[in-house]
């Protein structure tokens, strides 16, 4: 698993000063813990932007005219993605847009990794519109984060 790293807002760097290095480790992790991401050879693309930015997605993509902590953008259907995930063949899963401005400041690391991790399960096709979702979804996120902590 490869993630991407864009940084839009400059800002970033204060906390993530060597975002790849940091996502080549936790991928790793994630890659020989989690039997689906072993055989794959998935990417996706982070986006470390703003308020502004992040409002302008939302409003543009979820007529939602508010500011919010993360956007994830799925490239594929859950079933499509399943299937992908079983021809070992190179899959872009998505995009995944973090605002600077609603991670917790005190332990960031932490509430960075909950946000990112969270955005990432969207990509793969985890949702959490009801109850039974919401708790898989929870499962899943609290495994991922136990892993690479």
């Amino acid at each position: 698993m490869r993630i991407n790293v864009i940084i839009q807002d400059k800002s970033w760097k204060k906390y993530l000063k060597n975002p790849e290095a940091f996502f080549k480790k936790k991928t790793k992790v994630l890659s020989d813990n989690y039997k689906p991401f072993c055989k794959s050879n998935l990417s996706s693309t982070l986006v470390l932007t703003n308020s502004k930015m992040i409002k302008d997605l939302n409003k543009r993509f979820r007529k939602k005219n508010k500011t919010t902590d993360i956007i994830s953008f799925p490239f594929h259907e859950k079933k499509e993605l399943n299937r992908l995930l079983k021809s070992n063949q190179k899959v872009y899963i998505g995009d995944i847009v973090i605002n600077l401005n609603k991670v917790k400041k005190d332990n960031f690391k932490k509430n960075f990794n909950i946000l990112w991790v969270h955005g990432l399960l969207h990509l793969i096709g985890f949702t959490h519109g009801k109850d039974i979702e919401y708790y898989k979804m929870l499962k899943l996120e609290k495994k991922f984060l136990k892993l690479i902590s």
